[in-house]
């Protein structure tokens, strides 16, 4: 085994990944909430400022996929869109099967110059989650309970802030709403069956309604929706662990750019193209299956130094003083105190587990169950 291999086996390497991600998050947020100052007095500058405080948190997670892991990320498109990306203001309709498919979305986003004002729709309790959630609330991200009912009108307002936002940016959105399980699958083809929808064979049925309300709300601020489709070669199922452990994997993401002009404006219309949009995608996944490439010019945008320069910034201003603090703590030669950073380590590797345990599937949301409780009531 050579030196690197070795070394990102080793769960010391986890822990100090994890504990700059963890304390440079942590200071990003607390400056990100000084300013809040500016909001009243420069909202537009506010924007401009938690854009780039953002892009230090999650750029260091691309960094992992990109240069820690080396994964191949090959984007399949046409070549006369391919020249548009990144200079317009864009709906992404992103799968949802795989742990790292958010990861890969931001990566698409980095290559492209617009991870740190990138958008998403999330559930609400993201939004107590320290670092990420923290982060998405100065980002203004649109948060949701995943009730309709009290949603639409919170929605909609948070939808309409974005109207005069400052940079380009894109609006990633997970149609089927929770990630792709054999199950949720099964269960949601039953409700397809039962409103007389056409089954799909890789996909969850998306929930239109959200989908319908972003178009509404963004419509000519938006100038196209990215009908994006990921996989990964050779039947490979990525995880952030295995991200985290230094595993290359092999991504394929085929990307459509459909003009927002194309998408109905009505509700019921758009909830039926959208399905029908969605019975295309799975023909998209049934060809990939079959011969293992996208119907599209397959090209490799270029990595970015960025995302790589930013973690070697907080890794040289954050681990001098731990290891400062760790020699100490050992020619003190105190029990009190060695048994304090045990305890450290042990909080610390705990917090590790939990962070990949968020990404996994089989712990992932039960989401999507719902409607099998409602067809027993």
């Amino acid at each position: 085994m050579d030196i690197v291999g070795f070394l990102k086996s080793q769960f010391i390497c986890h822990l100090l990944i994890c504990y700059i991600f963890i304390v440079s998050g942590l200071i990003i947020n607390f400056i990100q909430l000084f300013t809040l100052i500016l909001w009243p007095i420069n909202k537009q500058l506010f924007r401009r400022i938690n854009c780039r405080l953002a892009y230090c948190i999650s750029s260091q997670m691309v960094m992992l996929l990109e240069w820690w892991s080396g994964t191949d990320c090959t984007l399949y498109t046409d070549p006369e869109s391919y020249h548009k990306y990144g200079k317009e203001n864009a709906i992404v309709i992103l799968n949802h099967n795989f742990e790292i498919d958010f990861l890969c979305g931001w990566n698409f986003c980095e290559r492209f110059g617009v991870l740190g004002s990138s958008k998403v729709l999330a559930k609400k309790e993201l939004s107590y989650m320290p670092i990420i959630g923290w982060m998405w609330y100065f980002l203004e991200i649109v948060f949701c309970k995943r009730k309709w009912e009290e949603d639409r009108k919170t929605v909609v307002q948070k939808l309409l802030n974005l109207r005069d936002y400052p940079e380009n940016f894109w609006f990633l959105i997970h149609c089927e709403g929770t990630r792709f399980t054999e199950q949720k699958h099964q269960i949601s083809m039953q409700v397809a069956e039962a409103k007389g929808l056409p089954k799909l064979k890789y996909h969850l049925l998306p929930r239109t309604k959200g989908f319908a309300v972003t178009v509404q709300c963004l419509r000519n601020v938006v100038s196209a929706v990215y009908d994006s489709t990921l996989n990964f070669r050779n039947n490979e199922n990525p995880t952030l662990l295995g991200v985290l452990n230094g595993k290359k994997y092999h991504a394929d993401l085929y990307v459509r750019r459909i003009p927002l002009e194309d998408v109905p404006e009505d509700e019921q219309e758009c909830s039926t193209w959208l399905h029908k949009l969605y019975q295309e995608k799975d023909a998209f996944q049934e060809e990939y299956y079959r011969t293992g490439t996208y119907p599209a010019v397959p090209t490799v945008p270029p990595r970015r130094p960025w995302t790589l320069l930013n973690w070697l910034f907080w890794a040289l201003l954050l681990l001098y003083p731990l290891f400062k603090l760790l020699i100490n703590m050992i020619n003190s030669g105190s029990s009190l105190t060695l048994a304090s950073f045990a305890f450290v380590i042990i909080i610390a590797s705990v917090g590790v587990r939990w962070m990949i345990g968020v990404t996994e599937i089989n712990k992932g949301s039960t989401y999507g169950n719902n409607d099998n409780k409602q067809k027993h009531k």
